[in-house]
């Protein structure tokens, strides 16, 4: 069931396209914002709403890297691999991050704080390396500040 939050917001949206279905990337993020995550349940109540089938509903949750389909953290660390992170450092990064969360991609930590999640591309490419957690974007970002910029979100409410 969506949350009168979760339809008014969705209700927005779709009058911005011509087509109710064509907010469904919207639809999702919006879902996933209120929720944490997108659930089989969600992806059949965002279905249902905007007259599509669950299957297209989770074809386009599962093709968008941001829409997650399953629990993650309460903050999600991108970490960019793209060949120019890679050549500016990004293997210290990802090694740092293990080092001081003791995850690896894929996995969050036991206090479901963070998830750490490969990313091919932020955008960023003349300030590699960066990483991305939540919304926040990090540029030129070297192993020695790690613990500083995870120390933010440690304190985050």
């Amino acid at each position: 069931m969506l949350t009168e939050t979760e339809i008014q917001a969705i209700d927005h949206e779709v009058k911005l396209v011509p087509y109710k279905k064509a907010a469904v990337i919207e639809a999702l993020k919006i879902v996933q914002k209120e929720r944490g995550w997108i659930s089989d349940e969600s992806v059949e109540v965002i279905a249902a709403y905007l007259e599509m089938s669950p299957a297209e509903v989770d074809s386009v949750a599962t093709f968008y890297n941001l829409i997650f389909r399953k629990p993650v953290g309460r903050h999600v660390i991108l970490l960019c691999d793209s060949i120019s992170c890679y050549v500016m450092g990004y293997q210290k990064l990802y090694e740092g991050i293990q080092q001081h969360l003791n995850i690896k991609f894929g996995q969050t930590t036991p206090d479901k704080l963070f998830t750490l999640l490969p990313n091919p591309c932020l955008g960023c490419c003349d300030h590699a390396p960066a990483l991305m957690i939540d919304e926040d974007l990090y540029r030129d970002v070297k192993e020695e500040e790690l613990e500083e910029i995870l120390k933010k979100y440690r304190t985050k409410i």
